[in-house]
């Protein structure tokens, strides 16, 4: 007779060693039910929940009622009906408000369980009926692996004692009083007195490094790892701890009370599902989830490919957005030709009708273990809530227990102690833990030494005694700290202990794991390559002149010479001018922000402007089919906007992340108006004047927008005396009928710089002005007069938004001298960080060392050893 699943499993494991036939090992529960007969059998845990889960609805519970649909509801219910049906209490015999509303629940549940199952009280009644068949049904019966049992089933343990012989192996263990003066045959042993260590740790986490490396001395010394358990009275402050460090040491650990369902592939999609229907949809939720379900009974023929119709930054946050995406793909682009586009978006569909439809999403998508989890979730509580319920959902592990090592409460390890043990968590109020009320009935409703007759403490304090007296060798600990720093002090259990105080940062005798061991052993870790590489790092970035490890990189690497023979545009030259080594990071070895997968709560600078630009090229290139933007009147304008404002934002829609609704509606209003502004600006115009936006040159192929352009964007465009190909994108091109004069014009949506009218390349920060006129001057030739402007719309009344280029070939001379420097000091293998490495909008600074002084101290260095390349920075 056995009280927990580890002792039942360990019995019936011994049971076969010793080649034993006809013994039956069972609980109290299904003995009581096989003396009963009928084919009848106690409450199962799962068949209970669900029946709680679906009478909750149903009844109404009184002053519970506003808490009956939240989560964890049904397994308070579950828990206070067990400790009333082990205690033998009948709640309607209590007479409260809040019973009689439990009592009720009760009789519902009990009606939706199988007829087959029993509550206790009933099992036993029925058993008594039919305790003159004891002798041939259960024979000879031992009471193994308890030290007390529940008041329910004594009366039955007292009449079987009556009529067969009943032996209580006891052992070491405590013996219930109430089984003196019985007819039940109780057999002791001696407890054993094994040699005990108490050990002071810094927190839970170093608790459970220093009980592996105390498994490991053990495994070491020859110990079989099936004689090895690691315990606590609760097991929530250390299951994630000894969950990753049982990965990182490779040692197999069986959890007796299962693992956390979210570590595994099975839980994590049922995860994925949950966060869908409760966040809502997107494309990072959807492609995580239809990774994970691939196979599954929804999507069956769907494989990871799919993925590259979905364009890259598009958030699509709702089923309008998916169904343009898919309904606009090519059918001969889905994988293997065979378009799914109207399955994937039923699956959308589904999805988004969120939490209301988390039941049906469940059985459409899920199969399997995942299914089981997710209606689990449900039945723990309200779809809302999956998130929470599904992470406290937990399954077996595959490791068998009976030839390795145990993670497991003391509570079952009590029933089956192992010889040598580790105990964790001897602090006070944690072991023994504190007596709590029950969630539902309250300690002025019903006595809480009614409603639970074993006590929580109680059960901690004989089970520590009967693990300990039990083993042959015993580690407790304790911790100083718990995760918030906050002190802790020792359990009153252990005061007569002495403690031995272990340092954090300590010299093991025997490793946890491979990390574990390198850091007890730096002679060995500092010999290991990336030890030594890291120490020379750390070195380097303290010595006072520039190393490799601040930027001096192998000269005229092959990828940097090929890189120079590519165009560059603008923002790629000023980061080589501005900062050489963000230049190698992002262009050399293609190092890129992640872009916003999701909803953003703005747009950041940059991403406004181009929004500001696609809005002022929509609007130009439709007045320039209707006569020009030259000739257009106010309400042509005006409407030409509109036209393009709302093209432009449903691109945006499905290519981009865009913020919530009602910031994009703000965002892209404020978009409209800068674009209006910037149309409104009277530049002049020329005889039979043609307008372009956004038009390209440069390119390394040809321009496949269909537009009509001034010039072919495919032609090579390279800065003087430089060797240096440059391209582009100009904001707008107003040119002459006869191609007798050309205006450039640069829109700048940010704010107004102060004295920008004495400013030429900015220390190398505007370049487009220049570039983009030197460009137009090469590619409609040197005849044509050119004109380049920067151009705020945003300048306030009063403010002078129009910024001319009056010397165009003395700012070329300066970039030109600028980016040959720059170029050659990089093929030279200097690449340091530059001016521009400590500006906020850095979006390489992650790469860059994080002590606050690294910058202010090597800025200098690098200005002096770049030399020519750095003196761009002083340029007004």
């Amino acid at each position: 007779m056995v009280h927990t699943k580890l002792a039942g499993h360990m019995s019936r494991v011994d049971a076969a060693r010793r080649n034993e036939a006809g013994v039956q090992i069972m609980t109290m529960g299904q003995l009581a039910a096989r003396l009963a007969g009928g084919l009848l059998q106690p409450l199962d845990l799962d068949v209970l929940t669900e029946a709680v889960s679906d009478t909750l609805l149903h009844i109404e519970m009184g002053e519970l009622e506003p808490i009956k649909d939240l989560p964890g509801m049904t397994a308070a219910v579950c828990a206070t009906f067990d400790k009333a049906w082990r205690a033998g209490i009948d709640l309607l015999e209590v007479g409260h408000p809040r019973t009689d509303a439990l009592a009720s629940l009760e009789q519902a549940v009990v009606q939706r369980l199988p007829a087959s199952m029993k509550r206790p009280r009933e099992l036993v009644e029925m058993a008594l009926r039919r305790i003159g068949h004891a002798p041939a049904i259960i024979g000879p019966l031992e009471i193994q692996g308890h030290s007390e049992m529940s008041p329910c089933w004594r009366p039955l343990l007292m009449m079987l004692a009556d009529t067969i012989e009943v032996s209580w192996i006891a052992g070491p263990r405590h013996v219930p009083q109430w089984l003196r003066g019985s007819k039940v045959s109780v057999v002791r042993t001696d407890p054993a007195e094994p040699p005990t260590e108490l050990f002071s740790c810094a927190n839970q986490l170093h608790e459970v490094t220093e009980a592996f490396r105390w498994m490991r001395a053990l495994l070491a010394q020859g110990a079989p790892a099936s004689d090895i358990a690691i315990t606590s009275s609760s097991l929530g402050d250390y299951d994630d701890h000894v969950f990753s460090l049982a990965r990182d040491s490779n040692l197999p650990i069986h959890f007796v009370g299962g693992i956390k369902a979210l570590t595994t592939a099975e839980g994590q999609a049922a995860s994925a599902l949950a966060e869908v229907m409760v966040k809502g949809l997107s494309q990072e939720r959807v492609r995580r989830l239809l990774a994970l379900l691939r196979g599954g009974p929804a999507l069956r023929d769907l494989t990871g490919e799919w993925t590259r119709l979905l364009p890259a930054d598009a958030p699509l946050t709702s089923v309008e957005r998916w169904e343009r995406v898919l309904t606009q793909a090519d059918a001969a682009a889905w994988p293997q030709g065979k378009n799914m586009a109207s399955e994937v978006i039923a699956v959308i569909r589904l999805l988004d009708r969120g939490a209301e439809a988390a039941e049906e999403a469940g059985e459409t998508l899920l199969s399997g273990l995942q299914r089981s989890l997710w209606r689990r979730a449900l039945r723990e509580g309200p779809a809302q809530a999956l998130p929470v319920t599904l992470a406290r959902l937990r399954i077996d592990d595959d490791i068998e227990p009976a030839a390795n090592a145990i993670w497991t409460s003391a509570f079952a390890l009590a029933s089956r102690p192992r010889p040598h043990v580790w105990l964790m968590g001897l602090n006070a109020g944690r072991w023994p833990r504190r007596i709590s009320e029950d969630r539902l009935i309250p300690d002025h409703v019903l006595p809480i030494e009614k409603l639970d007759p074993l006590p929580v403490a109680d059960g901690d304090k004989r089970d520590l005694r009967t693990i300990v007296t039990m083993a042959r060798s015993v580690a407790i600990s304790f911790s100083r700290r718990d995760a918030e720093g906050r002190m802790l002090g020792r359990s009153p259990l252990i005061t007569d202990l002495t403690e031995t105080y272990l340092d954090r940062a300590g010299t093991p005798s025997h490793a946890a794991s491979e990390s574990d061991r390198l850091l007890a052993r730096p002679s060995e870790f500092t010999n290991l390559p990336i030890a030594v590489s890291g120490l020379a790092c750390w070195r380097d970035w303290h010595r006072h002149e520039i190393t490799e490890h601040d930027g001096l990189i192998a000269p005229a690497h092959a990828r940097l010479t090929k890189l120079f023979e590519r165009p560059l545009s603008a923002t790629s030259l000023k980061m080589l001018l501005r900062d050489p080594i963000r230049f190698v990071w992002r262009y050399g070895l293609g190092w890129k922000a992640p872009e916003d997968v999701d909803e953003p709560l703005r747009l950041d600078p940059n991403v406004f402007g181009t929004l500001v630009h696609a809005l002022l090229r929509g609007a130009v290139e439709r007045l320039e089919d209707e006569g020009g933007l030259a000739g257009a009147r106010q309400h042509q304008i005006d409407a030409a906007l509109a036209a393009a404002r709302d093209r432009t934002i449903a691109d945006w829609e499905d290519a981009k992340p865009v913020p919530p609704d009602v910031i994009w509606r703000s965002t892209s209003a404020r978009g409209h108006e800068l674009a209006a502004a910037a149309l409104a600006y009277d530049l002049g115009k020329f005889p039979g004047q043609q307008t372009w936006c956004e038009i390209p040159f440069g390119e390394t192929g040809p321009d496949e927008s269909g537009r009509e352009l001034p010039w072919k964007t495919d032609v090579a465009v390279e800065i003087p005396g430089t060797g240096l190909l440059i391209k582009g994108q100009i904001d707008r091109l107003d040119l002459a009928g006869d191609r007798s004069r050309a205006r450039v014009v640069d829109y700048k949506t940010g704010k107004l710089a102060k004295k920008m009218d004495e400013l030429v390349i900015k220390g190398g920060t505007e370049l487009q002005r220049c570039l983009y006129a030197f460009a137009v001057k090469t590619l409609l030739g040197n005849h044509v007069a050119i004109e380049a402007s920067l151009l705020y719309p945003n300048a306030r009344g009063g403010e002078q938004a129009v910024f001319p280029l009056f010397d165009l070939d003395g700012a070329l001379t300066k970039i030109s001298m600028a980016a040959a420097a720059s170029r050659d000091a990089l093929l030279s293998g200097v690449a340091p960080p530059g001016q521009d490495a400590a500006d906020d909008y850095n979006d390489h600074a992650f790469a860059l060392p994080a002590n606050a002084g690294y910058l202010p101290r090597k800025l200098p260095l690098a200005q002096e050893k770049l030399g020519p390349a750095a003196a761009v920075w002083g340029e007004p």
